[in-house]
């Protein structure tokens, strides 16, 4: 039986405020149904939140508590076999375990995907890519090959996050918001998603686009300029196709040198040609 949420916090938050001097087996079952609830999807590090400027939130008891589980983990040695892929980590963080009738499609050729995180149905994984603990990820998303998920990335559903991009993982501060890509964004190859940075749904990244709380984006459709603040990370707009793009530098040796300083800049919004460019994708499903 799942424990309740409320329970659930009320004894993650205590254990991870008290750290004991050794660790017992009622504080590791506490711990397994902690990870049971995040592997069903029932509990998340961030979680829509319409009452939010940024329309999440961030959950800093599961934060919390995915700490806990390093704190409380001791490393073995997990491999398979020893001599041909040695495979050491804390026991509490294992491989996580996967079933036909989970409909999660695990193509072979070195992945991973750590336990404590959710995959939804009709996942695609392609290899090789990486999952980590505390990371959501919704159905019909493909993960491609050399992509990787980071500690508590919330990924929406029907997203493409293509071979080389990196959706940066954000566990501490606990407080921290999470990075966050909502439904049916397409993240282009070898792209960066970094530092609790919100990219809208339906929006597209093109290839080798960086998105992080240190630089701007720049919207030339509709003459805004989007940035983090102290309290606000940077949000990428609904539908918005941002490609990598340049911006001279007005003044000083730089400007004199010609430098341009790297910036994301929105080039249009998503229309009927963007969707046929990026329609393909469906057929790998």
């Amino acid at each position: 039986m799942p424990t309740a949420p409320d329970k659930l916090e009320k004894q993650i938050e205590a254990l991870f405020e008290a750290k004991p001097a050794r660790y017992t087996e009622e504080d590791r079952q506490l711990f397994r149904a902690f990870k049971d609830e995040l592997n069903a999807g029932r509990i998340r590090s961030a979680e829509p939140d319409a009452a939010q400027p940024s329309g999440w939130r961030t959950n800093t008891w599961v934060k919390k508590g995915i700490l806990v589980g390093f704190r409380m983990g001791a490393v073995v040695d997990m491999s398979v076999d020893s001599a041909k892929q040695p495979f050491f980590d804390k026991d509490t963080y294992p491989v996580r375990h996967f079933a036909v009738s989970d409909g999660v499609r695990i193509v072979p050729g070195g992945s991973s995907i750590r336990d404590g995180c959710y995959i939804g149905r009709d996942v695609v994984c392609m290899p090789p890519m990486f999952v980590n603990a505390g990371a959501y990820v919704g159905d019909g998303t493909m993960i491609d090959s050399h992509a990787l998920v980071g500690s508590c990335a919330q990924i929406g559903r029907s997203c493409h996050i293509s071979a080389a991009s990196q959706i940066g993982g954000v566990l501490e501060p606990v407080g921290a918001m999470p990075v966050i890509v909502e439904d049916e964004v397409l993240v282009g190859g070898n792209c960066g998603v970094y530092e609790g940075t919100i990219v809208k749904r339906r929006a597209v990244l093109g290839t080798g686009t960086i998105l992080n709380r240190s630089t701007p984006v720049y919207d030339i459709v509709r003459g805004k300029v989007y940035a983090a603040t102290d309290t606000e990370p940077l949000i990428v707009p609904e539908e918005a196709v941002v490609v990598a793009g340049s911006r001279a530098i007005a003044r000083g040796a730089g400007k004199d040198w010609g430098i341009s300083l790297y910036t994301p800049v929105i080039v249009k919004y998503r229309d009927s040609k963007t969707d046929a460019k990026i329609q393909l994708e469906d057929l790998l499903r």
